[in-house]
C-alpha cells in the first residue's frame, strides 16, 4: 500500500491501470550496439525517446492525451523500424509545476492507458517535477524473425521503399505556428502533428513478407533518413521526385498557401512512417490486406556513396539530409 502523498498516488494510479508482466522471453536471440534505431541485448530490442514540453509538445496546442501519444509512438516507431513488437516499458515523467491536478492525472492516465491498450507492461520508472514537462521512456521489443531490419541492410539493386504519405506532420506544425485560425479546415494535419497515427506493427509486417533489407523509421525527415541508409549500408540511392508519395491534406494545404508540398514531404520530420529497402517484386505490397496505408517505390539502391533525386523536369540534384538538430 502506498503512503497518502502526491507522487505515491500518482504512481499508483499508473499501476492500476497498468498491464501485468508477463513471462514472454525473446525467441529469438542476438546482440547489436549503437547504429539502428534499437539496440539489441539478448534477443531485446532497446531504444530510448524523450518529449520535452516547449519542443516536442505544447500544452496550449495538444491535450495530455495527445503529448502522451505523440510520445509512445515515437518509441513504438524505433521498435518497428527493427522487424520488432513493443513488450515493455520503463516510463519516467516529470511533471510541470504549473500543471493542475486534472493535467497531472490525464497525463498519468494517458501513459498507462497508452502502453496498456498496446499489450506493453509498464513495468518501472521515474516521477519528478520541475519548471518544465518531459515524458522519457525506455521501451522493450521482441522479434517474430531470426534477424533484424537494420540501416545496413541495402543493396545494389533493391527498391526503396516508403510505408504511408509523407509531409503530414510537418504540414500540421506549420499552420499552427502560421495559420492556427485556420486548424478546423485542416485537422487531419493538426492531429497527425499532434498525435501521429501509424501502422505501429508494419516493421513485423514486412518481416513476415519476407522482406530483408534496410529499414529506419523516418522521424527527422525523408531526406535525412535516405542518407542514414545510404551511409550505413555502402551505397548510393537515386529516388524521383513524382514518386514521393506527398499526402493529398499536404497538396491542398500547399494550394491553399502557395507552398512547397515537396518540402514538407522531403524535409519534414516526426512523420514515423517507415522508409525501407528490398529485392522483392512490388506486387506483394499490392494486397489490399498488406499494409492500410499503402507502400510506395520511390527509388532505388545504386553503387555509390550519395542520395540523388531526379527531378520532375529531369535534372537531377543531390539529396542533403535537413534533420532537425536539438544542439
Amino acid at each position: 500500500m502506498f503512503p497518502d502523498l502526491g507522487e505515491f498516488s500518482f504512481i499508483d494510479s499508473l499501476l492500476k491501470k497498468s498491464l501485468p508482466l508477463g513471462a514472454e522471453p525473446p525467441v529469438y536471440r542476438g546482440w547489436l550496439p549503437v547504429g539502428d534505431d534499437c539496440a539489441m541485448f539478448d534477443g531485446w530490442l532497446v531504444t530510448k525517446d524523450l518529449s520535452v514540453e516547449g519542443t516536442h509538445f505544447r500544452m496550449d496546442w495538444s491535450t495530455p492525451e495527445q503529448a502522451v501519444e505523440k510520445h509512445i509512438v515515437s518509441n513504438v516507431s524505433d521498435i518497428s523500424a527493427m522487424g520488432g513488437v513493443a513488450k515493455l516499458a520503463i516510463s519516467g515523467i516529470c511533471i510541470n509545476k504549473s500543471w493542475d491536478e486534472q493535467t497531472r492525472k490525464r497525463i498519468g492516465d494517458a501513459v498507462a492507458e497508452g502502453f496498456a491498450k498496446r499489450g506493453i507492461a509498464l513495468v518501472g520508472g521515474d516521477t519528478v517535477a520541475a519548471a518544465c514537462g518531459m515524458l522519457s521512456t525506455t521501451l522493450l521489443g521482441t522479434l517474430g524473425a531470426q534477424s533484424p531490419l537494420m540501416r545496413s541492410g541495402a543493396c545494389v539493386g533493391d527498391g526503396v521503399y516508403v510505408a504511408g504519405t509523407l509531409g503530414k506532420s510537418a504540414a500540421g506544425l506549420w499552420l499552427l505556428m502560421n495559420h492556427p485560425e485556420a486548424r478546423s479546415e485542416f485537422p487531419a494535419l493538426v492531429d497527425y502533428h499532434l498525435a501521429p497515427s501509424i501502422d505501429e506493427r508494419c516493421g513485423s509486417k514486412l518481416l513476415e513478407m519476407g522482406v530483408r533489407g534496410a529499414c529506419m523509421d523516418i522521424s527527422d525527415g525523408l531526406s535525412s533518413e535516405l542518407n542514414h541508409l545510404a551511409l550505413s549500408s555502402g551505397v548510393a540511392i537515386e529516388i524521383e521526385e513524382r514518386y514521393i508519395p506527398v499526402d493529398p491534406e499536404v497538396e491542398r494545404l500547399c494550394v491553399r498557401y502557395g507552398l512547397d508540398p515537396l518540402d514538407f514531404a522531403l524535409n519534414g520530420g516526426e512523420e514515423y512512417e517507415l522508409l525501407f529497402t528490398d529485392s522483392v517484386k512490388n506486387d506483394i505490397f499490392q494486397r489490399k490486406d498488406a499494409l492500410p496505408g499503402g507502400v510506395y517505390r520511390i527509388g532505388t539502391v545504386v553503387d555509390g556513396s550519395c542520395v540523388r533525386m531526379r527531378c520532375r523536369d529531369g535534372e537531377e540534384r543531390y539529396v542533403k539530409a535537413q534533420a532537425w538538430s536539438h544542439l
